[in-house]
């Protein structure tokens, strides 16, 4: 009888998703497995396979009580799973309140990409209103203030943003282009480093930190 240990179901549900693509199976046979406390402490596990299984599961499953274990991964030593992670925690950002909260927040989105900043902030407001904690439509209505010039309220709201969500790297990276817009660069600088302190594969973040690290110190 062979004493190798035996290979845990949900790796194979994640190389069989990898083969196959089929997101829907691989959701259903996590689901009759595996709850999201068991998801969120895989997602710590030695083995790096199993890490990148449970985070893959966390973006298809996860609420937004595994925002802080997703934010950890990453920071993953492997790869594959910091890509997963940043895939699947923009993804749990949305899980927040009930149905009506995510569709309010799905208009806000489409209202930004629609470039109807005016009518975006509008819902965004009315969304804050019902529910502050929901740190993406903060980010959100930072993004259309942004867009129309108001770059204070931008700030503003990604403090908030940050408030309520910790683990916001896109709302820092977001309050770095306002307050270069208000020609601030000590202060974008320190948002972007915070934004690469939670997510350190921002790249064009990163970027942006030493050119304005150079440019201040040429002062």
């Amino acid at each position: 009888m062979s004493n190798s240990p035996r290979t845990p179901f949900l790796c194979l549900f994640y190389r069989r998703y990898l083969d196959d693509q089929a997101s829907a199976t691989f959701v259903n046979a996590v689901l009759r497995r595996y709850n999201q406390g068991t998801l969120q402490r895989l997602a710590e596990n030695p083995d790096s396979e199993i890490r990148r299984a449970a985070v893959l599961a966390l973006g298809f499953l996860g609420d937004y009580e595994a925002n802080h274990a997703v934010g950890r991964a990453l920071h993953d030593e492997d790869r594959t799973v910091r890509i997963l992670a940043e895939n699947a925690i923009r993804k749990i950002w949305t899980r927040i309140g009930n149905e009506t909260h995510r569709r309010q927040l799905d208009a806000v989105v489409r209202l930004v990409a629609a470039q109807q900043y005016a009518e975006a902030i509008a819902k965004a407001t009315e969304l804050i209103d019902n529910i502050s904690w929901f740190g993406e439509a903060w980010n959100q209505r930072a993004v259309a203030h942004f867009r129309v010039g108001q770059f204070v309220e931008a700030i503003r709201d990604c403090h908030q943003a940050l408030e309520v969500n910790p683990y916001h790297f896109e709302a820092a990276t977001n309050m770095g282009h306002a307050y270069l817009q208000l020609e601030n660069q000590v202060s974008a600088l320190e948002c972007f480093r915070r934004a690469l302190r939670l997510n350190p594969n921002l790249e064009g973040v990163r970027v942006q930190i030493d050119r304005l690290a150079r440019l201040i110190e040429e002062r």
